[in-house]
């Protein structure tokens, strides 16, 4: 097993992911993520870019290999702490998910309610993310009155008000025009200046440009291009 560098947030080991008794949909990832760095996850469709987004946000364990997140193996980790682990983590779902009843206000403190924050500590930090992400004046509209953008930051914002360590979002801006992605990308790019590590998965190679920091992780038939060897030794930030 190879042990976590403290640099690193994620590390994956050999993994592999098969469902069922198929071929593996993902094999052999050898790769780390920089704490604090932007990565976009790129592929044709059918590559497996939901399938490792899932390994990363816990919702999927792999059929083999080491996942190590903060640094510790959450392959093995017992099911009582998978929550706290979870909690440090923000998704952004290319359908959104949010729950249809309730109003953007109410949607973006739902994570805080979920974690016990009491009640008179929830109304700020809302405030906040709703002026964040622009919408303050659609604090109690419900999804299906708003925009396909208007959804994706209410998720954003969602995603981010329990101050994740890291963020994957599942093409965030595949339902969004060309203007609204490049809104939603300086939001990405605004989180990751105060410490988060975001990782974007994107079929829209000309979002790459956009983030000159950012590096590239390519999928391809279940597995990470990786020529350089930057993603499995990245170097140490300082």
């Amino acid at each position: 097993m190879v042990s976590a560098d403290a640099g690193n947030i994620v590390q994956f080991d050999n993994v592999g992911l098969r469902y069922g008794s198929g071929v593996e949909t993902l094999s052999d990832l050898n790769f780390s993520l920089a704490a604090g760095a932007f990565y976009f996850l790129t592929g044709p469709s059918g590559a497996g870019k939901s399938s490792l987004l899932r390994l990363i946000y816990l919702a999927q364990r792999p059929s083999r290999g080491v996942i190590r997140m903060f640094g510790e193996d959450v392959v093995t980790l017992p099911r009582q702490r998978m929550p706290g682990f979870r909690r440090r983590i923000g998704v952004v779902f290319q359908d959104f998910r949010l729950v249809p009843h309730l109003s953007a206000y109410e949607n973006i403190a739902l994570p805080l309610r979920v974690n016990g924050v009491a009640e008179a500590d929830i109304d700020q930090p809302v405030r906040e993310m709703l002026e964040w992400v622009g919408l303050s004046g659609r604090a109690n509209a419900k999804p299906p009155t708003l925009s396909g953008g208007e959804q994706q930051r209410v998720a954003i914002a969602r995603a981010v008000i329990g101050r994740p360590e890291i963020l994957v979002a599942d093409e965030p801006t595949g339902n969004v025009d060309p203007e609204m992605a490049e809104r939603l990308l300086y939001l990405f790019e605004a989180l990751n200046k105060l410490g988060t590590t975001i990782l974007v998965a994107t079929h829209d190679l000309h979002l790459v440009p956009r983030v000159p920091s950012a590096q590239l992780m390519r999928l391809d038939k279940g597995h990470i291009a990786d020529p350089t060897g930057m993603l499995r030794y990245p170097p140490r930030r300082g």
